[in-house]
C-alpha cells in the first residue's frame, strides 16, 4: 500500500500522485484537512532521517506569524507542524516502511 500526504493545490504534489499511481493502490491524504499528530509528524522525520526544519517550509507566512525560527528545537517545530500543516514540506509518500519527499517527484520512486 502507497499512502501520500497530497496538497492537491501544489504542483510537485500533482506530479507525484500522477507518478505513483499506477504504481498500485494510492491511499490519498489530504494533509491540510486531515492534520498529522505530532506523533504522525515525528514517525515522518524519522522515516525521512530528517530534523524537523528540514521536513518544514519556512518560507510560508505562518512560520514567521508564529514566530517561529530555523534555530528553534525539533519538539518546537513539530508541533507548530501538527497546529499548521501547510509549514509541512509536500508531498510525502510512504511505502514498505519507507517514506520520502516527492520534492523532485521521481525521488519516491527509490522507495515503491
Amino acid at each position: 500500500m502507497i499512502t501520500i500526504w497530497h496538497n492537491p493545490r501544489c504542483s510537485k504534489s500533482r506530479q507525484t500522485l500522477a507518478l505513483i499511481e499506477d504504481k498500485g493502490a494510492v491511499t490519498v491524504r489530504k494533509y491540510l484537512e486531515d492534520s498529522p499528530t505530532v506523533d504522525e509528524i515525528r514517525e515522518t522525520l524519522d522515516l525521512l532521517g530528517l530534523k524537523a526544519i528540514e521536513m518544514m517550509r519556512p518560507k510560508e507566512s505562518a512560520f514567521r506569524e508564529l514566530g517561529l525560527s530555523k534555530d528553534d528545537d525539533d519538539a518546537t517545530l513539530i508541533e507548530a507542524m501538527a497546529k499548521c500543516p501547510k509549514l509541512i514540506e509536500r508531498p510525502i509518500v510512504f511505502a514498505n516502511g519507507k517514506a520520502a519527499l516527492g520534492r523532485p517527484p521521481e525521488q519516491v520512486l527509490d522507495i515503491l
